[in-house]
C-alpha cells in the first residue's frame, strides 16, 4: 500500500454529482440547511442528510447550529481554493456544470468565491493591486504604500477579523485563468464594497452586482498602472 494522503477518497467525496452541487452552492459563502442543499443538488432531503454526513466526516463541510436550524458552511478556505481550481480545470477542459444562462456574463463579470471578488473584476483588482505597488513578492506582501492606499479606499487594517487564513493570497480565478485576491484582505475588501454601498449580492446567486457609483469607485481605486509600478516604500 502506498504512504500519503488519500486524494482518491477526497476526490470520491467531490465527485459525486449530488455532492459536487451542494459543494458549489456553498462556494457563495453563505450558510445553508439540508433543505436547501438538497435543493441544489435535486435530491430528496433524506439523501442529502446522507451525502452531508460523508462530506462532514471527510472535512469538507461543517455544521452550524442556529437555534432550532442547522446549517453548513466550507470547512475553510483550503476547501474553497480546491474547489475553486477544479471549477477553472472543468471549464478549460470544456466541461461546463450548466447552461449557460441570463447570469452567466455577470458571473464571469464579478462574483463571490467563498468570500473574496472573483471575475474579471477580480481579477482587475488583483493585476491593479500588484501592478500600483500595494502588494509586492511572491508572498504578496503589503507594502507601506499600500497599507496607505487601502486607508485610503476605507479598509480598516487593524480591526480586521481574526482567521487563521493569510492576509493575503492568490486565488485561480475559473473563469478569467488568472488570480484574483483571497485572504483576509480579499475578504476585507468585498465586504467594504457591500457595506458602503458600491455593490450588492444578487439573491440566491453567486453574482456581485455593481451600481455605477460603485463602477466609478472601483475604476478609481483599481486602474491598472501604465508604468511598470510605483515605489513600494
Amino acid at each position: 500500500m502506498k504512504d500519503g494522503p488519500d486524494i482518491a477518497f477526497v476526490a470520491a467525496l467531490i465527485g459525486d454529482p449530488a455532492r459536487a452541487n451542494m459543494l458549489a452552492a456553498l462556494m457563495s459563502g453563505k450558510a445553508l440547511t439540508a433543505t436547501e442543499l438538497a435543493q441544489e443538488a435535486g435530491v430528496l432531503a433524506q439523501t442529502a442528510s446522507a451525502h452531508l454526513a460523508k462530506l462532514e466526516q471527510g472535512g469538507l463541510v461543517q455544521p452550524r447550529k442556529s437555534g432550532r436550524h442547522k446549517y453548513f458552511t466550507l470547512a475553510g478556505h483550503d476547501v474553497a481554493a480546491v474547489l475553486e481550481a477544479l471549477m477553472g480545470l472543468a471549464a478549460g477542459k470544456g466541461h461546463p456544470r450548466s447552461r449557460i444562462g441570463p447570469k452567466d456574463a455577470e458571473m464571469r463579470r464579478a462574483r463571490v468565491c467563498y468570500d473574496h471578488l472573483a471575475g474579471e473584476m477580480g481579477v482587475q483588482m488583483y493585476r491593479s493591486l500588484r501592478a500600483n505597488g500595494v502588494l509586492t513578492g511572491s508572498d504578496l506582501a503589503l507594502t507601506s504604500y499600500g497599507k496607505r492606499f487601502l486607508r485610503e479606499v476605507g479598509v480598516d487594517l487593524e480591526n480586521l477579523p481574526n482567521s487563521r487564513a493569510p492576509m493575503c493570497r492568490e486565488c485561480l480565478d475559473w473563469s478569467m485563468r488568472q488570480s484574483h485576491l483571497a485572504g483576509r484582505l480579499g475578504r476585507a475588501l468585498l465586504q467594504h464594497f457591500l457595506d458602503h454601498g458600491w455593490a450588492e449580492r444578487l439573491p440566491d446567486s453567486r453574482v456581485v452586482r455593481f451600481n455605477s457609483r460603485g463602477m466609478q469607485l472601483f475604476e478609481q481605486h483599481f486602474h491598472i498602472a501604465e508604468a511598470e509600478g510605483r515605489d513600494s516604500d
